[in-house]
Order: structure tokens, then sequence, then C-alpha cells
């Protein structure tokens, strides 16, 4: 008797003609949190979804673990990273046994230490919070614009090139996704003007430690591209969460209130992997070629790891985690590369704000490329 496959696996309502294409490209979110609810009732672990090829999502901390470091089955070639111009190429589409080399390479310009001495400079790079009313996405966004220009650059990048290169990733798909061949190549031929300045005059930023490297300015500009709008969005929501909740607004509870957030509202609220081989996943067999799907944002919500997963609540952090439940920067070998340089913005600018109130708001996850709110976010100074 064969083993059950894919086809076995609960999933959630599919629509007739299209199975979950159509859900999948309007209303994600509720559509994995049904196959959440199915899988959960069907004691299982992961789910089906019908996309036009196989795959599977899975949310428990054993699923996550497993696709996370079982590098040989679990392959990033394939997976959605490929479909946006912005994140193809790079350390993200590297696999094993390259990709432990190249990320060594880059390690030690993005570690602390590096950063600390880039952070007087993006410190001076913080635009001033604005009197009366403004909108906290929009300010947050201008803001991680010139705070990644001033660690990647040192402030030289021509600013509004870098505003209309990187502002489609804040739109939902299929705009990402489009080629855009000039914008693209304006940008390269910047970030080789500045690099080769680099590679002769020698510095001490992000570009300056990249270009020398093989691949070296792809890096920088893929690197920049997968920063800014999960940067800038992570930043909004605690703007947010800080003027509603200002009892929170004290730097020795900043760590615990970012936290809070990427665990509700990850960036990054789905990863995916192409399986490079047929796997076994609690005795159903999994085919080679299948995108394999894993989601902070399941993960980080399960009832089944979390007292009131839907409450934000930073309290919850005097404690550690359920290992493998808390995803915000993926985990294992290929965790993320820009995690440090994200959270030494993200508590600069916190550190540096005044006490805020909400105004009025619309902080509805609104899923694309990275998980961000509807907006607007209005607060203003208190």
């Amino acid at each position: 008797m064969s083993r059950p496959d894919l086809r076995s696996l609960p999933q959630p309502p599919t629509r007739p003609g299209n199975g979950h294409l159509q859900d999948w490209a309007v209303q994600p979110l509720p559509l994995i949190e049904a196959g959440a609810q199915a899988a959960r009732a069907a004691g299982r672990d992961v789910f089906r979804l019908r996309l036009g090829l196989p795959a599977v999502v899975g949310f428990s901390p054993a699923w996550n673990r497993r696709l996370l470091t079982d590098l040989r089955a679990f392959v990033s070639a394939g997976s959605f990273s490929r479909v946006v111009p912005y994140l193809s190429g790079g350390v993200i589409l590297s696999d094993a046994p390259g990709h432990a080399g190249r990320r060594q390479l880059m390690n030690p310009g993005f570690g602390r230490a590096h950063l600390a001495a880039l952070q007087a400079r993006t410190r001076a790079a913080l635009p001033p919070v604005p009197d009366g009313d403004f909108d906290a996405l929009a300010w947050a966004d201008r803001t991680v614009l010139a705070l990644l220009n001033a660690a990647y650059f040192s402030g030289e990048f021509d600013a509004g090139l870098l505003h209309a290169f990187l502002a489609p990733l804040r739109r939902s798909f299929p705009v990402p996704a489009l080629p855009r061949p000039l914008l693209f190549l304006r940008v390269e031929a910047e970030v080789r003007r500045l690099g080769h300045r680099r590679l002769v005059e020698g510095g001490d930023d992000l570009l300056a430690v990249l270009a020398p490297l093989p691949g070296g300015f792809e890096e920088v500009r893929v690197s920049l591209a997968a920063a800014h709008d999960t940067t800038t969005h992570a930043l909004a929501y605690a703007l947010w969460f800080l003027a509603r909740y200002p009892q929170w607004h004290t730097p020795e509870h900043h760590a615990a209130v970012l936290k809070e957030v990427l665990r509700l509202y990850p960036p990054g609220w789905m990863g995916s992997r192409r399986l490079n081989r047929d796997v076994d996943w609690n005795g159903v067999r999994l085919p080679h070629g299948a995108l394999a799907l894993y989601s902070p944002y399941l993960s980080g919500r399960d009832p089944a790891l979390w007292e009131r997963p839907d409450t934000f609540d930073p309290a919850r952090w005097h404690a550690k985690p359920p290992a493998w439940a808390y995803l915000p920067f993926g985990g294992g070998e290929r965790l993320c590369l820009g995690m440090h340089l994200a959270q030494m913005l993200i508590h600069d600018v916190l550190g540096a704000l005044p006490p805020l109130q909400a105004i009025r708001g619309d902080d509805t996850p609104q899923p694309g490329i990275t998980l961000g709110p509807r907006g607007p976010l209005v607060v203003r100074r208190h």
C-alpha cells in the first residue's frame, strides 16, 4: 500500500476553476488561517494549497526547524524570491554547499562590531519628528530610506533615485515582480560608481565592505531591497503601538515592544523553499519539486504555542519564546543577514522618539512582499 501523498492533506476551501489562486492573490492571510485551522482539526501541522503546482504550508516548530535546517532537501532555488527581480540573486538564492562560504564573506559587515562603527553616522541621518499630526507609516518609510543610505553609502546615494528604486516594493502584486530594466540599470550604475570610489579611496560603510567581494554589487542591491520594507513596516508598527500604549515607551521596554510587534506582524510573513527530493513528513510523502512554505505569521499566532496569541502584550517577553516558534528573521544557517542592522536602526529611532499619541489609523496587516499596515497611522507628539 502506497504512502499518503500531498493530496491527502487538509486544505482551506477552494474556488471552482482556480483552487486557491484567487484567494492567494487577494486575501492570503484569511486563506492561510483557514488552512491552519483545517490542519489543526485534522491533527496535522501542515496543509495543502492549490496554486497551480504542488504546495504545502507548515506552521509547527518541528516543521520550521526541519525546513530551515535541512538545506539539502529544502532549497531556495525556485522559491518565491526568484519571481521578484529585487530579490532574485545574491546570497538569498544561493544554496548549500555554496551558501555558507558566501554568507561567511558577508557576515563581518553586518555584525554588531562593524555596525557599531556606523552608528554615529546613521543616528546623525535620523530625520526630526514632525510637529502636529503625521502618518507614522510614511515617516517610517522616509526615515528608513535615510538611515539605509547612511549605512550603505554614507548618505551619498541620490535620494530620489533610491526612493524610485524601492517604492514599488511597497505596492501589492504584481507590481514588485514587474521588470524595470532602465531603473535597475540606473541604480546599478550608481552603485558601481560609488563602489569603485570605495575600492580606490576606502571607507567603512556597507558598500565599502561588500564592493570587494565576488558579486558584491549584486549583494548591495539585493540586501538593500530586502532591508527597506521589512525595517519600515516593523518601525511603523512599533511607533503605532507606542502611541497607543505609552506606558511601554521607555528604553527598557523597547526591546520587548519590538519583539511583540515582530511576533504579531512579521514583515517576512511567509517564507518559501522548493523540495529538492521527496520528503516524508509524518507519514505523508511530499514530492520533489513542490513548494514548501513556512509562515512566521501563523507560528507567531498559534494558540497552541502562545497565550492570548492575538493580543499585544510585551510582558510575555519576560519568558523565552517556544523554540522555533518565533521566526521574524528566519532561522538556522539562513538567519537574516540584516537582522542586527534592522534592530540597531529601529532601536535608535525608538530611543529618540518623544512621547506619542495615537490619533487614528488602520493597522490591518496588508500582505505583499512584506507584511505591513494598511495605514495611514496618524500620530502626534503627546
